[in-house]
């Protein structure tokens, strides 16, 4: 589902069509990546994707629609990669589970400059507020799906709130982190595992249960 109130686009039937606009979003993920949302434009994009941009208004009729494709994309590829968290964690033993979250989350802020980019930016429309927000509770809910499959919750609405807390706490982090190296800054990145683990040991406490060996 794109993000409430974007630009209605043509939705591709055919391969090619497919394919074109996936080059048109590549395009402008690069560019985004490269130089920041002000480098978008529908001219700018269609010559980096080879096309012309009477092709790209067949698919988009505005940068914004554009965008909020590229938004939809990112936020689905960052819904599997927590799906494939969960099967993780439900197949598995986690010495440390703080630990590998916030990796998962660093490694597709650092593999991802357009994701950076996009969300990192200063002029983010309501449209794409609205769409963080959506991520966010998505992200939640596969946090808590996790914090289930390892044992460290039960299903109810403790367990919600506790999982909205950590992703907004830990994306606050990694945002800081990744303005400050693009690598994401390595201090602050522990230092995010460091309070969110702290908090994991309340959690656990409020279970009744120990987390001992998880660090």
């Amino acid at each position: 589902m794109p993000p409430a109130g974007a630009t209605t686009r043509r939705i591709p039937r055919q391969r090619r069509s497919r394919e074109r606009v996936e080059r048109a979003l590549d395009a402008a993920d690069r560019l985004l990546a490269a130089e920041g949302a002000d480098a978008l434009s529908t001219t700018r994009i269609a010559r980096a994707a080879g096309m012309s941009v009477g092709s790209l208004y067949q698919y988009f009729p505005d940068t914004g629609a554009i965008v909020a494709a590229l938004a939809e994309r990112h936020m689905d590829a960052f819904a599997e990669l927590m799906e494939q968290t969960v099967e993780r964690a439900a197949g598995e033993p986690w010495e440390d589970p703080v630990g590998a979250l916030v990796d998962v989350f660093a490694g597709r802020y650092r593999d991802e400059p357009g994701y950076r980019a996009l969300w990192f930016g200063r002029h983010l429309t309501p449209e794409l507020r609205e769409a963080d927000r959506r991520n966010k509770l998505a992200l939640a809910d596969g946090l808590r799906r996790a914090a289930l499959e390892l044992g460290l919750a039960r299903d109810d609405e403790r367990a919600v709130t506790i999982s909205h807390a950590a992703v907004h706490a830990c994306d606050a982090l990694l945002q800081e982190a990744f303005r400050r190296h693009p690598d994401g800054d390595a201090a602050l990145l522990e230092e995010a595992k460091t309070m969110l683990r702290g908090y994991l040991d309340r959690v656990a406490a409020h279970y009744g249960h120990r987390r001992g060996g998880t660090r």
